[in-house]
C-alpha cells in the first residue's frame, strides 16, 4: 500500500524587515512546525518572508508568523515575485493562518489584509502587560472551536482590533469588562483563520491553544 502523501505546510517567520525587538519569531516558528507536525503535517519554516510567498507552489497551507513591516517608518517596498506568489495562491485556494503579530503584517501586499479580515491599527489597537488568561469560546458550532470551552494561555492579548463584519468570530477575551476578537476566520476569497495568540513559547505550552492551532490548520486547508 502506498502511503498517503502528507500535506505540506510553510510558515513565513519574521526576520530582517519583518523583524522586531518584541517577539522571537523563529523560536515561536518552531514550536508551530512542531505542533502541525505532530498533526501529520509536512511543515518547513522559512526564515525570509518573501520568499516563502514567492514559493508556494504545491503548498496546502501558509502560516505568517511576522512583524509589521512599516513598524519604523520605512517606505513602502513590494517584492513583485512575493506579490504575485501570494496572489496566486489564494487564487487557487491556499489555507491560509495568521499568527499574533500577522495582523500587522505584509502591509505592502493587500491581498493578505483582504483575506485575513481584520489587522492591528497603530496609534488604536494596543494591549495590557502580558500574563495568564482565559479566552472564551464564543462559537462553538464552528469546526476549529467546537467542544472547547475556553483556552487557558499565558499570553499577549492584542484589543480594539479592526475585524471586517462579514469574518465569523471563534473566540474573545475580556479586558476591563470588554471582550475582544480573539480568533476568527474568513471563508472569501480563500480559507483563513486570524489568531491573534502567539506572542512567545509561553503561548504554545498550552495543549489547548495547541490544538486549536491543528484544528485551524486542518480547517484552512480543507483537510
Amino acid at each position: 500500500m502506498v502511503p498517503t502523501e502528507r500535506p505540506r505546510a510553510l510558515i513565513a517567520t519574521g526576520t530582517g524587515r519583518y523583524a522586531d525587538p518584541w517577539h522571537p519569531y523563529p523560536a515561536t516558528s518552531a514550536r508551530i512546525a512542531t505542533i502541525l507536525r505532530a498533526d501529520g503535517w509536512d511543515a518547513d519554516v522559512d526564515h525570509d518572508v518573501d520568499h516563502a510567498l514567492a514559493h508556494l507552489d504545491g503548498v496546502d497551507l501558509l502560516v505568517v508568523n511576522a512583524g509589521d513591516p512599516w513598524r519604523n517608518g520605512g517606505e513602502p517596498f513590494v517584492d513583485t515575485a512575493a506579490s504575485a506568489g501570494l496572489i496566486a495562491a489564494i487564487a487557487r485556494g491556499i489555507g491560509l493562518v495568521g499568527i499574533h503579530a500577522a495582523l500587522s503584517t505584509l502591509r505592502d501586499l493587500p491581498a493578505w489584509r483582504a483575506a485575513i479580515g481584520g489587522e492591528w491599527v497603530p496609534g488604536a489597537s494596543w494591549h495590557p502587560p502580558i500574563g495568564d488568561a482565559r479566552v472564551r469560546i464564543l462559537d462553538a458550532d464552528h469546526e476549529i472551536t467546537a467542544g472547547m470551552p475556553h483556552l487557558d494561555v499565558f499570553d499577549e492579548r492584542y484589543c480594539d482590533l479592526v475585524v471586517d463584519a462579514d469574518a465569523r468570530v471563534l473566540a474573545v477575551h475580556e479586558v476591563d469588562g470588554a471582550e475582544h476578537p480573539a480568533v476568527w476566520v474568513r471563508e472569501h476569497p480563500t480559507r483563513a483563520v486570524a489568531c491573534s495568540l502567539g506572542h512567545d513559547e509561553r503561548a504554545y505550552d498550552s495543549p489547548a491553544l495547541a490544538a486549536l492551532l491543528q484544528r485551524a490548520a486542518r480547517w484552512a486547508s480543507r483537510r
